[in-house]
């Protein structure tokens, strides 16, 4: 990869790896990050090979949010990562932290030292954050008289009380991990979080892709569905799974007396 790239991509065996690379700054967000992170989302979600993506910032920080001094100083580029093209729903900065959702395996975040404003919403947009002890957190927005328009208002409330959201979004408070954890922010907090990550994936690997794919939408869809939405998509995933190769596959995984049947790659 070019020394100039922002984000890095490395794929073992069926696990993404994913680097935010601008560790001289902390990772901060400039519009190459923006972008670079957008487009390596977009490539992994068409990869139907790889069963996780884990999300990691090198050096001391995961990110430690917007790089303002860089982002202000060209203005057409703060034009151009809020402006919708067409009928998507949402803009490049928006995209960095909601299209991890539509990639159809399980993303984990990894996150370490500082995890700040647009930082910190590009980890709420993955599907579990696993956390070392001393990093902190921050809905750091209101510091530069601004608001978190990342895709928090979307990702928070699936996670906390509005109560919670307002007062860390009002107050832009730094605080740690441990206090992340409690308020249902992170998943885990780990010494290593890498191990427990690849320990988690190995888990995942005994199962269906395709349960698993499912599974992800199941629950994106109808977090804050009706109940009759619900129910819908229950049925309609269900449909598509049943008498599938790798659901048979996994049928005869649990059971002793035939043969297990590897998985292949989720339809």
């Amino acid at each position: 990869m070019p020394e100039t790239s922002r984000v890095l991509t490395e794929i073992h065996d069926d696990i993404a790896i994913v680097t935010l690379n601008r560790p001289e700054k902390l990772n901060a967000l400039d519009y190459a990050m923006f972008s670079q992170l957008a487009d390596t989302a977009k490539r992994l979600r068409r990869n139907k090979k790889i069963r996780a993506v884990i999300v990691q910032g090198a050096g001391k920080a995961f990110c430690s949010g917007l790089d303002v001094k860089s982002m202000f100083a060209q203005p057409l580029n703060v034009l151009k990562v809020l402006i919708k093209p067409g009928l998507k729903s949402a803009n490049l900065v928006q995209e960095v932290s909601m299209l991890w959702r539509d990639i159809p395996v399980p993303v984990i975040a990894l996150t370490q030292g500082k995890c700040w404003g647009g930082g910190f919403q590009i980890a709420l947009g993955a599907d579990f954050r696993f956390s070392q002890p001393d990093c902190t957190f921050s809905i750091m927005e209101s510091r530069w008289g601004l608001i978190p328009d990342m895709g928090a208002s979307v990702l928070l409330r699936e996670l906390v009380p509005i109560d919670v959201a307002k007062e860390l979004t009002m107050t832009a408070r730094i605080f740690d991990a441990h206090e992340a954890k409690t308020l249902n922010l992170i998943s885990r907090v780990c010494e290593d979080p890498m191990q427990e990550a690849l320990a988690f994936v190995a888990e995942i690997r005994e199962k269906s892709p395709d349960a698993i794919a499912c599974a992800k939408k199941l629950y994106i869809q109808t977090w804050l569905a009706s109940v009759r939405s619900a129910l819908d998509w229950e049925t309609k995933l269900q449909k598509r799974l049943i008498g599938r190769y790798n659901q048979r596959a996994a049928v005869s995984r649990g059971d002793s007396s035939k043969q297990a049947k590897p998985f292949k790659s989720r339809a």
